[in-house]
């Protein structure tokens, strides 16, 4: 046996380096989102999720306690990731209708491609209980309500109703997860979603 075999013997093993818990839950994060885009949503349960992140079962039960948590804070993840987005966007565009609707229509597009397929499975999933639907409508509602609030400036004192936000928010899911299912490109999708903010707040305008 050479020298460097009998050190490499004689040496202690290495500790693990123990993540901490918000390292352990975006690792987890990661993993999950990696699952649904090889295997789809249905793949994804807290199990298979512990296999695929070399963790014991009671270190991802302990995060998520159930798949639907897991479910709802995969869409937390997504919704943060997008606020962020389209916060800095925001801050950084030209002050006027043309400018924030730009930004509004690029950064929900954008937000969804960087998911890929992933997203309308968890959407799906999360319209398969109450409860799941529940967390979804209060994270939609804050989205729109941002968009309001962001867009009300160029509406003449007019009112964004909530029934034009909604359709606005329907044109928005519809178009981003056609462009990424590769049923139209990303410009398109962003141009049109685009045009229906610029409608919706001109309707606004027009009834002010």
């Amino acid at each position: 046996m050479s020298t460097d075999q009998l050190t490499e013997q004689n040496s202690p093993a290495q500790p693990r380096k123990r993540l901490s818990r918000e390292d352990r839950l975006r690792q987890l994060l990661d993993v999950a989102w990696q699952i649904i885009r090889a295997e789809g949503t249905d793949a994804l349960t807290l199990g298979y999720l512990a296999e695929k992140a070399g963790v014991t079962k009671p270190v991802v039960y302990d995060h998520f306690v159930t798949r639907a948590g897991l479910l709802a804070v995969l869409y937390r993840d997504f919704d943060a990731r997008q606020t962020v987005v389209m916060d800095a966007a925001i801050a950084e565009c030209e002050p006027t209708l043309v400018g924030t609707a730009s930004v509004i229509a690029k950064a929900y597009v954008d937000c969804v491609m960087f998911q890929g397929t992933e997203i309308p499975g968890i959407i799906a999933a999360l319209a398969s209980t109450p409860e799941l639907e529940k967390i979804k409508r209060e994270y939609e509602a804050i989205f729109l309500e941002k968009c309001r609030r962001d867009l009300a400036p160029y509406a003449n004192g007019g009112l964004i109703t909530a029934a034009a936000l909604r359709a606005m928010l329907g044109a928005a899911e519809a178009l981003s997860h056609a462009a990424a299912n590769g049923e139209i490109s990303a410009e398109d999708a962003i141009n049109e979603l685009f045009a229906t903010i610029i409608a919706m707040v001109e309707r606004a305008a027009v009834r002010s």
